[in-house]
């Protein structure tokens, strides 16, 4: 079969597009992305060339650039092309500088997908590359996902190349008489990829010259495992997972407690919340008698809660303080809005909401504030009999997760007492009593602020 029709057939095998689609490819100039253009303008396929210049190698990246656009004008294809800075971007998100250009690079190409309407970004990975990362990861150490390397499809991303091997490729391009534009610090062995393409891989050859088949097969047994753990992690999701609220989750602990292989299986219901290996090795010597820890993760919070783990998206703590006049008729605060009003005790009727505050009007100091829970706080809950509590201690008879407690909205007065926990229980000392003349009313409301 020629390397023409080992292609296409590979694309069909593996479900990669429909003729008819419109694939953007990414070229960089060098022989595998080249030789990937020209399969195809052979095979007929409707296309459009990407290529991003990082300004890394001077005249000598201005010059792939050039190479690349007269590519696509041959072709009669379109051509997009942009400036990507990887040495600013390493150095402020603190990266090396080949995975600033990797992540720049991805995020450009998905732009340039979304917005000109191409269904999938071609890249022109090989079976070598493969090989590559999977040695890579090995040795940084990985889960199942990096063992099985490179693989052809995921989501908008193809990989048609991967049929390929670095020297069928080589022998492809001479065959072909294609000119490409070679790359000199793909020769430097200070980069890690380097040094396992031009020093490790030579001497595993060694022992197995037929390296890039064996680590093909590996690469589809091990993303058929994958696929296999998956499934088994969606199942637990499903029968573990009791949504509580809004993206809020609470785990039965005892059902966790049994799972084999514990640390495998934890990370794989948890990672997609961004929870690390280490944290949750944290997590599982933790939960015997540590009720109230807290594990964190980029975007998610886990808290140990008796007899669950309470899952919730991490949402920034409130600190606005809102004053409150007495001639205010409605205030805004984060999300949420209050009317206000006040009206004599004639026209007053005592209600039990839990949004709603009904206060001795005379008592109130001016101007008053609404902000959240801070450390010591203390009120007197209606309906105890005048008996202080701390609100802290009355969050956790309320059940309420201490990941909730910057976001719960409490009314002061102005001589810093509390006079209601928003949605929970109002002060005794200040309820609406026979000797009250006129009424406050804080009353929470749908908010339309903004909209």
């Amino acid at each position: 079969m020629s390397p023409l029709d080992r292609f296409h057939s590979f694309i069909q095998e593996q479900g990669l597009f429909e003729a008819s689609d419109h694939i953007l490819l990414a070229v960089s100039g060098g022989r595998d992305s080249v030789l990937l253009v020209h399969f195809f303008k052979q095979c007929g396929f409707n296309f459009g060339i990407a290529h991003c210049n990082f300004m890394l190698r001077g005249a000598e990246s201005k010059a792939d650039e050039l190479v690349v656009s007269e590519l696509a004008t041959r072709m009669e294809v379109p051509f997009f092309s942009t400036f990507l800075d990887a040495k600013s971007y390493a150095s402020t998100h603190h990266v090396s500088i080949q995975m600033a250009a990797r992540d720049l690079r991805y995020r450009w190409l998905e732009k340039m997908r979304a917005e000109f309407g191409f269904r999938y970004v071609a890249l022109a990975h090989h079976q070598n590359d493969t090989v590559e990362t999977m040695l890579l990861n090995l040795t940084r150490g990985t889960g199942i996902a990096g063992l099985h390397g490179i693989l052809p499809k995921r989501d908008a991303l193809i990989r048609p190349m991967l049929c390929f091997n670095r020297a069928e490729i080589d022998r492809t391009i001479a065959e072909m008489n294609i000119s490409y534009r070679d790359d000199r610090s793909n020769r430097s062995t200070k980069y890690a990829r380097n040094k396992i393409r031009l020093e490790v891989i030579p001497k595993l050859k060694e022992l197995n010259p037929r390296l890039e088949e064996t680590f093909e097969a590996n690469r589809k047994r091990f993303a058929e495992l994958e696929m296999i753990l998956n499934d088994r992690i969606a199942a637990l999701h499903d029968a573990l997972f009791k949504e509580v609220a809004n993206d809020e989750f609470q785990i039965d602990l005892s059902a966790l407690k049994k799972l084999k292989p514990l640390q495998t299986l934890l990370f794989g219901l948890f990672r997609p919340f961004g929870f690390t290996e280490a944290v949750l090795f944290d997590l599982s010597k933790s939960w015997d008698g540590g009720s109230g820890k807290r594990f964190d993760s980029s975007t998610h919070r886990l808290l140990l809660d008796r007899d669950c783990l309470l899952l919730s998206e991490k949402k920034s703590e409130c600190d606005t303080e809102v004053e409150i006049k007495q001639s205010d008729e409605h205030i805004f605060w984060e999300n949420l809005q209050f009317s206000i009003q006040e009206r004599p005790i004639e026209r007053f009727e005592l209600t039990k909401e839990a949004t709603l505050a009904q206060l001795d009007s005379e008592l109130l100091q001016f101007p008053l504030k609404i902000r959240v829970w801070q450390e010591g706080d203390f009120f007197h809950p209606l309906g105890m009999g005048g008996k202080k509590k701390k609100v802290s201690d009355f969050f956790v008879a309320q059940k309420i997760p201490l990941s909730h407690k910057k976001e719960i909205p409490i009314l002061v007065n102005g001589n810093g007492d509390i006079l209601h926990i928003v949605g929970y229980r109002m002060d005794e000392r200040y309820k609406v009593t026979s000797q009250t003349k006129k009424v406050f009313i804080f009353n929470e409301r749908m908010n339309t602020h903004g909209e």
